[in-house]
């Protein structure tokens, strides 16, 4: 007997959880890759930690696991190209025409991001068809102006500000 909710009606209820869009970059030597990510959260303050998940047939998780490094790049309202360029462009090809920065562990960092955060990873858990990741968090930054890009029933959102 399967236990498990129908995948239509899973898929239908986590499309009503609106979610910030971050760009989840890498490293390992001279391989950079990045994916467009929504499963990103906070895990505990002391010590700084945040958990990401990838999946296991991306190359940004093939360059995670060589490298031990992330970056996790929150995204501002007026990057939607960016988001849709890491989610369909294949390969390495995702960072043409998107200005970036090394960051202290190497992982790139997107110019205009709303906020990013540089980690190192401490632990993974397989689970399904993902890894979940946990980063210790070495470094961050964050603009004091702006508005996140959402993701809400399957397109872009941004908030309504009076």
């Amino acid at each position: 007997m399967n236990d498990f909710v129908d995948p239509a009606i899973f898929r239908g209820v986590m499309r009503r959880w609106p979610s910030g869009v971050t760009v989840l970059t890498s490293r390992a030597d001279d391989t950079i890759h990045g994916m467009t990510v929504s499963a990103f959260s906070s895990v505990s303050a002391e010590p700084p930690l945040v958990l990401v998940c990838a999946n296991r047939q991306s190359t940004t998780h093939e360059v995670i696991e060589a490298g031990g490094v992330f970056a996790v790049n929150i995204l501002d309202a007026a990057q939607e190209a960016i988001s849709t360029r890491f989610s369909i462009v294949p390969g390495p090809d995702r960072f043409e025409g998107v200005a970036w920065t090394a960051g202290s562990t190497g992982a790139p960092l997107i110019d205009g991001a709303l906020a990013q955060l540089e980690c190192r990873v401490r632990s993974a858990h397989l689970e399904g068809t993902h890894t979940i990741y946990i980063g210790e968090v070495l470094a961050g930054s964050f603009r004091p102006d702006g508005e996140p890009l959402l993701y809400f029933d399957g397109s872009y959102r941004v908030l309504d500000t009076p």
